[in-house]
């Protein structure tokens, strides 16, 4: 866990890039990360040097030989001026970046012209991964000075205060949550306290394979990853790691920065070659079918689509509607193998809504498949960015029914105030929730008027499908007795003679 120390720093360094001119928070973070990852580079080149010195043998150096591209190294070109620091990432080392092949940077001539990486090797590189993902960045920190200052802060952090790959996790988390939105159409970043909720939840295990067709900045595979490591680490196998650096998370986004943050945040937490790429999930392009035991995920809410560009099975599924919250619970369904379990969050209106639609995909999860669980979430959880309510949606894919009971709770504080400024507070649902959800057998008896409770799938089915919790919810009123009448004409009767009384001697007071 980062302390208030390393945030300050980080603060810090964001001011001189605003002071700087460059004002938009996701570029910020972009440009960042390409230092970031710059630095990444030199520090995987010095342990390639030391276990080439002690081995031997044949390992393979990311910068070459030259003296160009020595210069291009982080622990070299730091000391440097800030004009021949500007100069040399952004002529040489960001070009180099983006030709990055096989692990390895490429050369240059005499002439500042670039030297491809030779093409007749078969093997792939982590750092591949991302820089597979640069075809499309463009370096644009404003000026020399401040590249040196962002070089300075972020050497300090990593000298003095960011220790372990964790707290590098940590690091870019927390500079990922100054991204007020993820892109347009609807996304928004989900707070990292609500992910983990809904991992909790799920319980992901090293052999599932995971997915989030809406990725953003990869957050829900980054919890998922973070569960995994907590909980399984002891008995996982060889293979198991294997399956974890590569194939266990998949991704999929349209924006192609949001795919450059997110193959950083992966890389920063060990998952060297997931499966995450520019796709866009719902169009005729995306073919996937039963491939995923795990879905997790908060989809945009808002905007239709080119009818043109939909998957018509998808929309087979939602009665031809091009609802985008819609689409991407059909999507859920689609990717996901039998048995293989989704949550994912949903605005309110997809859990009440009276169109055709709603009604026909309600219909399909919980007469076709299991659903299990909906949590209502105050209103406040997405703020300062949006005060959309939403719920979290959890169901099972079986292809053959099995809805018995739904688990319904509701959800009325998330540890955070529930204002703009999402301040830490004391009341938190969280836990209680994780507790109920993982001991079932005991909400049996519990009643409509608490916090959580069953609803049978028939009692749904007779309100046409109905998911919103205050359907359900009783609420038990509380009579109150008040006095007779003539007592608080009493009461109100003294209350005036005193203030009379207060009055006059508030009066004398001020004439003495």
């Amino acid at each position: 866990m980062i302390t208030g120390e390393i945030k300050n720093k980080v603060d810090k360094i964001w001011e001189n890039i605003w002071a700087g001119g460059l004002t938009n928070p996701l570029s910020v973070i972009e440009q960042i990360t390409y230092l970031m990852f710059i630095r990444a580079l030199d520090e995987q080149e010095i342990k390639n040097i030391k276990n080439k010195t002690i081995l031997g043998g044949n390992v393979e150096l990311i910068f070459p030989e030259s003296e160009i591209g020595q210069a291009m190294r982080w622990s070299n070109f730091k000391f440097r001026n800030a004009d021949e620091i500007y100069n040399l990432v952004s002529n040489y080392i960001f070009p180099a970046i983006k030709a990055m092949k096989h692990g390895r940077l490429p050369d240059f001539d005499d002439t500042g012209k670039l030297i491809p990486v030779p093409d007749n090797e078969d093997e792939t590189d982590g750092f591949d991964y991302f820089a597979k993902h640069m075809s499309t960045a463009t370096f644009i920190i404003p000026t020399a000075m401040v590249l040196e200052q962002i070089i300075t802060g972020l050497d300090d952090l990593y000298t003095h205060d960011i220790e372990s790959l964790d707290m590098q996790g940590d690091l870019y988390e927390y500079m990922l949550s100054k991204l007020s939105t993820a892109g347009t159409n609807g996304q928004f970043r989900t707070p990292k306290h609500i992910r983990e909720l809904m991992v909790n939840l799920l319980k992901p295990t090293p052999k599932d394979t995971i997915c989030d067709p809406a990725c953003g900045t990869a957050g829900f595979l980054i919890s998922a990853a973070e569960y995994v490591r907590n909980n399984h680490t002891a008995e996982m196998t060889r293979d198991d790691w294997k399956h974890y650096e590569s194939m266990m998370f998949n991704g999929f986004d349209t924006d192609t920065t949001m795919l450059r943050l997110s193959a950083m945040n992966l890389m920063l937490h060990s998952i060297k070659y997931p499966n995450v790429a520019y796709k866009d999930s719902l169009s005729k392009e995306n073919t996937i079918h039963d491939a995923y035991t795990m879905c997790l995920a908060n989809p945009p809410f808002k905007g239709t689509l080119n009818e043109a560009s939909i998957n018509p099975d998808l929309r087979t599924v939602t009665n031809k509607s091009k609802k985008t919250e819609l689409l991407f619970l059909a999507l859920f369904l689609r990717i996901l193998k039998k048995g293989g379990t989704c949550a994912c969050i949903v605005p309110d209106g997809v859990l009440f809504g009276s169109s055709k639609a709603h009604q026909a995909l309600r219909k399909e999860i919980i007469e076709n498949h299991q659903l299990r669980a909906i949590i209502s979430m105050p209103s406040g959880v997405f703020k300062p960015y949006a005060g959309v309510s939403t719920a979290i949606m959890i169901f099972t894919k079986t292809g053959a029914g099995g809805t018995d009971n739904v688990w319904f709770y509701d959800m009325k504080a998330d540890g955070f105030s529930l204002d703009d400024k999402r301040q830490p507070v004391d009341v938190n649902d969280i836990p209680d929730i994780i507790d109920r959800f993982s001991n079932l057998d005991n909400e049996e008896t519990r009643k409509r008027t608490e916090q959580s409770f069953f609803v049978s799938k028939q009692e749904i089915v007779d309100n046409e499908y109905d998911l919103s919790i205050n359907k359900y919810k009783e609420i038990e009123y509380i009579p109150v007795e008040y006095p007779p009448t003539s007592e608080i004409l009493a009461n109100i009767k003294a209350l005036n003679e005193q203030i009379m009384v207060d009055t006059a001697e508030l009066e004398r007071l001020l004439n003495e």
